[in-house]
């Protein structure tokens, strides 16, 4: 038996002990594990689509400084996560670590983790999809000076999610390989843009601008308050690292290859990120024509500024090209949760999700699951400018708190816990301590008003998201979940077969 052959023995047998009797297919190498995490991340997409919104909270130097923080605080959140992720390698991944860990309450802790969860994918999808979208418009008025209103930009926004759809139901390997040529669209990408607005003979901003220069545009008087909204820039952009554990079903050597896709891609994104911002930032020609920019997207503005109506083009097709590959990896990781869900009774209708196409191992009613959800999350932006940062929002206020969720829990669990082959040792308490109180404290962040005064185009949509989620969770839980949802065996326990999941 070949070494290959030996690990996905292991890998399957260490499946059927979480409780799971495999079903997806094992194709996905750890280096395309680490690149559906680093597809997602996609410094390309949020550093891109909130860029308008750090320039007027918070300005240049919130948006360097504040990455670099929100970058080391995120490596530590993921850090802390991979560890649990190297213990449970599963498609279900945080509600399931939430679930393992919540002693007696477990159940209770993995179905809320998993709506939370689902809520973050989902907006996720919709919002780096209709930022493309966007995009397309700044492009399209740039090559042909046609001029999108939102009706045209929802339809290109429908198309795209599409496409996603139909490439996701080709299965895992083409994913896998779209995914690794992802990894060089981006790292190429970012060196390619960098290296132009650097090296492109034009007036630079000097270091003191960037590093120093503050831009309060909120309305609020409070320059610490405007500083940390200012962070939601960077902690949007670092978010579907997660997408590693939910593809470890079908990934060689799940419980490493897992976590250092994770870490890794939190890494590499670290580092491509804070150059392309910087990069954006010294290349400002005019701020405020930038921050008003008729294209649209500011970044836009600045490529055009810098490189021409041609360069500008050039440029804008780089980033909407990382925009679509950010989500072709997302709705693989959105799909997964929902097939996991499903497959544990846990959503509406969760026969026809947890559907697997036994050609292509594709959970396919899971995919159109997502696109569908994903439309739905999209539509205000119809009648609503602000609609797209609304979505954002929900992102955030989705996934973060379900990251903190399973660290938590093995924190209070520490003595029972039994670590993969990836962990921390003993730095795994003092780093799992400062994940929670991390996370805590952006959850509430966002969870507060941005703009003042305070109107109905810009209120803060993201913690109704949160209680509303919440509320339909705790609904479906009382009137279905709790018979239908189902715990797993213990790891020594009897794998499930398919006539457990059936629940609705």
């Amino acid at each position: 038996m070949s070494f290959t052959s030996r690990q996905l023995d292991a890998d399957e047998e260490q499946l059927r002990a979480l409780g799971y009797e495999p079903v997806l297919h094992r194709r996905m190498t750890g280096f395309g594990n680490f690149a559906i995490s680093l597809s997602v991340i996609s410094v390309l997409s949020g550093c891109m689509t909130l860029f308008g919104f750090g320039l007027t909270h918070g300005g240049p130097a919130v948006m360097l400084w504040g990455w670099i923080v929100v970058g080391a605080m995120v490596m530590v959140v993921g850090a802390a996560l991979a560890e649990v992720t190297s213990a449970y390698p599963t498609s279900g991944a945080l509600y399931f670590m939430a679930e393992k860990l919540g002693g007696k309450n477990g159940r209770l802790w993995g179905w809320y983790t998993g709506w939370l969860n689902l809520l973050g994918l989902l907006g996720g999808i919709a919002g780096v999809d209709y930022g493309a979208a966007q995009f397309t418009g700044a492009f399209l008025r740039l090559q042909w000076g046609i001029v999108l209103d939102e009706r045209s930009t929802f339809l290109i926004f429908v198309l795209f999610l599409a496409v996603h759809a139909v490439l996701n139901l080709g299965g895992v390997r083409l994913v896998s390989v779209l995914n690794s040529i992802s990894v060089w669209w981006h790292m190429g990408g970012v060196a390619l843009i960098v290296g132009a607005l650097v090296f492109w003979p034009v007036p630079h901003q000097t270091p003191r601008f960037a590093f120093t220069h503050v831009v309060n545009e909120s309305g609020f008087s409070s320059p610490v308050y405007v500083a940390a909204l200012g962070l939601l820039l960077a902690q949007y952009t670092f978010c579907g690292y997660d997408a590693s554990a939910h593809l470890s079903e079908e990934t060689e050597n799940a419980q490493e290859a897992a976590a250092r896709g994770i870490v890794r891609s939190i890494g590499w994104s670290w580092l491509a990120g804070f150059a392309l911002l910087a990069s954006l930032v010294f290349a400002i020609q005019d701020y405020s024509g930038t921050v008003n920019s008729s294209l649209g997207v500011p970044p836009a503005q600045i490529f055009l500024d810098v490189l021409g109506v041609t360069g500008a083009k050039l440029l804008l097709l780089v980033v909407i090209g990382a925009q679509l590959f950010c989500v072709n990896a997302g709705l693989a990781a959105a799909s997964r949760m929902v097939f996991a869900f499903s497959r544990d009774g846990a959503l509406p209708g969760s026969r026809l999700w947890r559907t697997v196409s036994s050609k292509t191992g594709t959970p396919v009613g899971a995919v159109w699951l997502s696109v569908g959800v994903s439309v739905v999350l999209a539509l205000p932006s119809l009648w609503s400018a602000t609609a797209y940062t609304a979505i954002t929002s929900i992102n955030i206020i989705g996934i973060t708190p379900a990251y903190a969720i399973p660290i938590f829990l093995r924190l209070r669990n520490r003595r029972s816990f039994t670590p993969g082959p990836w962990n921390l040792g003993r730095w795994s308490v003092p780093l799992g301590v400062i994940a929670v109180l991390w996370v805590a404290a952006v959850t509430v962040l966002f969870c507060l008003p941005q703009n003042n005064p305070i109107t109905v185009d810009n209120f803060n949509y993201a913690p109704v998201a949160l209680i509303g989620v919440l509320l339909l969770a705790w609904i479906w839980y009382l009137v279905s979940g709790r018979r239908t949802y189902r715990m797993r065996q213990s790891a020594h326990g009897r794998p499930s077969t398919d006539h457990e999941y059936e629940a609705i």
